[in-house]
């Protein structure tokens, strides 16, 4: 009995080892070949769609550097085919050592030959993690400089606004997922995105070369968006209004049809001068073409720099040039005329060069008046005074004579000179023929005096005795 009971406990002892040592001779396994393992420990999970489906066994070095991964892959997602991908993930970016080992299964239409177990993925099936200090560690001391102003700015940025950048993220995923489809559709045509990449670099050259003008293109877009930040408030206020009137434009634009509707007979009588257009638009276009110099002096005579110089200066003068002649509105100018001239002449000018003017004019009609009756005098005497002078081959000549008649001038009172032998002569009875002719008294002649009477009494000129004048005061002489 002693004995069968070693027997059998022999027996269990060799099953449990061949259990833990070579039990799992059923279980799949494969070797993934990656560039290096990227802090993976034995243990980490190996993931399938996010779900579980092994996990890491041992991790070996190759002989050209390589980290051998040895995985064990769960029944239910045994075995695998080629066009598997293999790649090195984190948990999370706040952690370090938190990897796994996800598997990408490629299509049931695009599977390759199956893997059997013990089998391997090659490097060019796999895909290690880049840990973030392995980028930091690429960048030089200034970019790590600037890299920490950008995510000081971005502290800036998102302070105070923590709530609206949360509701932001919200809008990542379907961004994120559009994102992928686009690359997928740039990765699907290479030689597009070739084209692409080369255009950008030339057009990246470009703009190095305009570097001065990119930077005064930032700075005023920067004065811009400080501009239009510093008016959020009347922008929000527009935004806020524009629902009502997209509303009220959309029944604007429904009438627009029917008001469409009504313009057709318009446009129907507009066809015919349409016709004529099209010959008189050339032309149109050649005088255009001819008016731009005119158009640009006559931009020179609207505005120009300095001060004085245009019609936009000269048309604020009209102003106060408008008001020195309207002033105070309708001229007073008093009463007669004739007799109250001196009231109607205001000298304090309140009612404006215009007011004056007229009030002026008014006074002078009992001059102008008078002086009508006189008006052949005063054209004969421009007639005589312009035919005084002549003009021939030999030059200009002026012609002057000298009249005298029983009209002409008579002197009184002159000197008695003495005779020889006893005696005066007196000068007065051997200038004057006629009757003394200087009088101090003659202020109202009438029309005509100095002419000769015809006999028919109309010299003197006195209208019917409506003109203010003496007859009486007539030239002497016979």
């Amino acid at each position: 009995m002693r004995i069968a009971a070693i027997v059998v406990l022999a027996a269990v002892a060799v099953t449990v080892v061949l259990l833990l040592l070579g039990g799992g001779s059923s279980a799949y396994r494969v070797t993934a070949e990656f560039q290096n393992s990227s802090q993976l420990v034995k243990g980490n999970e190996v993931v399938i769609g996010g779900t579980a489906a092994g996990s890491v066994d041992t991790i070996e070095l190759g002989d050209r550097g390589q980290a051998l991964v040895t995985m064990t892959i769960e029944d239910d997602f045994a075995p695998l085919h080629r066009g598997t991908v293999a790649t090195i993930r984190s948990y999370s970016l706040s952690g370090i050592a938190n990897r796994q080992v996800q598997l990408t299964i490629p299509p049931e239409a695009e599977a390759g030959e199956e893997i059997k177990s013990g089998g391997e993925l090659g490097m060019s099936e796999t895909v290690s993690e880049v840990d973030l200090d392995q980028v930091f560690n690429t960048l030089d001391e200034k970019t790590v400089g600037d890299l920490k102003q950008v995510i000081q700015g971005f502290e800036i940025s998102y302070d105070g606004a923590e709530k609206q950048a949360n509701r932001g993220t919200m809008y990542a995923n379907p961004f994120l997922s559009t994102g992928r489809r686009l690359f997928q559709e740039l990765s699907a045509d290479d030689v597009a995105l070739e084209r692409l990449i080369v255009d950008s670099s030339d057009l990246s050259d470009t703009l190095a070369s305009r570097a001065p003008d990119i930077e005064q293109l930032v700075l005023n877009l920067d004065q811009t968006m400080g501009a239009i930040a510093s008016e959020k408030e009347s922008l929000a206020e527009a935004v806020s209004k524009l629902p009502t009137f997209l509303r009220e434009s959309n029944t604007t634009f429904v009438n627009l049809r029917s008001a469409l509707d009504d313009v057709d007979p318009l446009v129907d009588a507009a066809k015919p001068a349409a016709r004529e257009l099209r010959t008189f638009l050339p032309s149109l276009r050649v005088a255009a073409a001819d008016a731009v110099p005119t158009i640009r002096d006559l931009d020179t005579i609207i505005g120009q720099k300095g001060r004085d110089n245009d019609l936009i200066e000269l048309t604020r003068l009209q102003v106060p040039v408008a008001k020195a002649a309207v002033g105070s509105g309708s001229p007073e100018c008093s009463g007669d005329p004739a007799t109250d001239f001196m009231v109607a002449a205001d000298n304090d000018y309140s009612q404006g060069a215009l007011g004056e003017f007229a009030c002026s004019t008014r006074n002078a009609v009992p001059q102008v008046a008078r002086v009508r009756a006189y008006t052949p005098e005063l054209v004969g005497w421009f007639d005589d005074f312009g035919h005084s002078g002549v003009f021939d081959g030999a030059g200009a000549a002026g012609r002057v004579a000298l009249t005298l008649n029983q009209f002409g001038l008579s002197l009184t009172g002159l000197p008695e000179l003495p005779i020889l032998g006893g005696g005066t002569l007196d000068l007065s009875d051997i200038l004057n023929p006629g009757d003394a002719f200087i009088d101090d008294e003659q202020t109202k002649r009438c029309p005509g005096v100095l002419e000769r009477d015809p006999g028919d009494g109309s010299i003197p000129f006195t209208d019917g005795g409506t003109v203010d004048c003496d007859p009486s005061q007539t030239a002497t002489g016979p």
